[in-house]
């Protein structure tokens, strides 16, 4: 049987009411969107200092 552990407890998960399992979908849901954006935010700062850098060697020299 499948088990699932929340706040250190197992639960099986045959045994979780409609609800319990709809919001541990959720879950889920949530955690897969915070990595991808988490990603995004990588390359965005990433490429953020790549732009800075060249903006920087690209000024005029006084």
């Amino acid at each position: 049987m499948a088990t699932v552990t929340i706040d250190g407890k197992p639960y099986e998960l045959d045994q979780l009411s409609d609800v319990v399992k709809q919001q541990l979908m959720n879950l889920q849901v949530a955690d897969q969107k915070i990595i991808a954006l988490q990603q995004d935010l990588a390359l965005m700062q990433t490429a953020r200092s790549a732009y800075a850098r060249i903006l920087s060697e690209n000024l005029p020299k006084q």
